[in-house]
């Protein structure tokens, strides 16, 4: 069967659908042309995936861009955000997954496709089931505050931009998608509630993301996006990021830490 997929968002539906539910929320927008849909078979033919070295890992992101944009990370063998192409190229590239990590709803892309292909699980936190658009066997739920992967990778619910947020712990790597958000000036991070519509965070929910953060140390942080690499002073950063967001809510824009 041939599911339909949002081309501005990227996700995969699991049947017949007129609107895309993640691009009407007020996160995601639906064009001005309208809503538009597609096909994995179809985005095979007018795209493919580049496999390149990102900081260090293996990063897969689709060309000529397709939906958001985002790029995936081969973590060990945890595949880390995911991206709407999957074909046998990248497959094998890939190799073997034991797991399917995912920051938030905007990058669920076909990760069924994906989990099927590799023989793997998907694992979201519960507070976003509402926005998986094609139910599986393979999606495994998870619940609380951290769940452990195993191999000193830990999975950190850290909310804000959704409420199951999640970042990915390893090591002195902070693997953030855009829960936390690499911006042009590396010495600092962003959090937002909607990114295109420029709608921001309470103060409360970014004290929140520092807070699930606190008691992990790291260095690099990885955005969603090829180069949205920090390459160092990660923990110090977010920390006084938080406190940067907070002052600016309360009216003071000249914030120094």
């Amino acid at each position: 069967m041939s599911y339909p997929i949002c081309v501005t968002c990227g996700v995969q539906y699991g049947g017949s659908v007129s609107s895309c539910p993640v691009c009407e929320d007020a996160r995601q927008y639906v064009p001005v042309s309208g809503q538009e849909w597609t096909s994995l078979e179809a985005l095979r033919s007018a795209h493919r995936n580049a496999l390149r070295d990102e900081h260090g890992f293996l990063g897969i992101g689709t060309e000529p861009k397709f939906g958001i944009g985002q790029r995936a990370l081969l973590v060990e063998d945890v595949l880390w955000d995911c991206v709407t192409l999957l074909d046998d190229e990248t497959a094998s590239r890939v190799g073997a997954l034991r797991a399917i990590a995912i920051s938030h709803p905007h990058y669920y892309s076909s990760m069924v496709e994906w989990a099927r292909a590799f023989d793997c699980p998907v694992l979201i936190h519960e507070a976003d089931r509402e926005w998986v658009m094609r139910p599986d066997a393979a999606i495994e739920y998870w619940s609380g505050d951290t769940y452990d992967l195993g191999r000193g990778m830990t999975l950190i619910r850290c909310g804000g931009h959704f409420a199951g947020g999640t970042v990915l712990h390893r090591e002195t790597d902070l693997f953030a998608g855009d829960i936390v958000q690499v911006i042009p000036d590396r010495a600092w991070v962003a959090f937002m509630y909607s990114f295109p519509n420029f709608i921001p965070l309470p103060g409360a929910s970014v004290q929140a993301v520092g807070a699930a953060l606190a008691p992990f140390a790291f260095e690099r942080i990885y955005g969603a996006w090829w180069g949205a690499v920090i390459e160092g002073d990660g923990s110090n950063i977010v920390r006084r990021s938080v406190e940067r967001y907070v002052a600016a809510l309360d009216g003071n824009l000249m914030y120094r830490p």
